[in-house]
């Protein structure tokens, strides 16, 4: 008979792999696909051109509303591609990348309220450039070297 106090080699291998795994899963990148650079970017555009002509006089709402198409076009694009690879949605390397680029858009939008109430709207795209280029800088600790050099270009393009 075995003492209580003995672990079988089964379990130990078995606890063994579940660490291995979610220190895999933690360690892990996330790899955002050119087609979400794209949309992202081309919704940007459209964005340009509506407020620079049509509806020049509501371009905080025609930036705002490109601002969740881009998000859900790169959100879903980012998933799509997460089907191919396995990962979801919710796991390490995308909180990841949630909770690094998160704060530097609340900031954006905290900064957004202060300046359009205080009559500044013309700071409003420059603060928005500065915020998502200091946000990609971040956030590419967990993606690429590319996101860290658009991330780059944006913060010189505010400045």
């Amino acid at each position: 008979m075995r003492p209580s106090s003995t672990v079988t080699i089964d379990s130990h291998a078995l606890a063994t792999l579940r660490y291995i795994r979610s220190s895999m899963d933690a360690a892990g990148t996330v790899a955002v696909p050119g087609s979400a650079g794209i949309a992202v970017g081309a919704i940007g555009l459209c964005a340009a051109a509506l407020s620079a002509d049509a509806f020049r006089s509501y371009w905080l709402a025609v930036w705002l509303c490109a601002a969740a198409a881009g998000a859900l076009a790169g959100a879903l694009l980012v998933a799509r591609q997460g089907d191919a690879r396995r990962f979801t949605l919710f796991g390490a390397p995308v909180r990841k990348v949630f909770l690094h680029l998160l704060p530097c858009v609340f900031a954006g939008a905290v900064l957004t309220v202060v300046l359009l109430h205080s009559g500044n709207q013309h700071a409003i795209p420059g603060t928005w450039l500065l915020m998502y280029g200091c946000g990609l800088l971040y956030t590419s600790v967990v993606t690429s070297r590319i996101i860290a050099l658009l991330g780059l270009l944006f913060v010189l393009l505010s400045v």
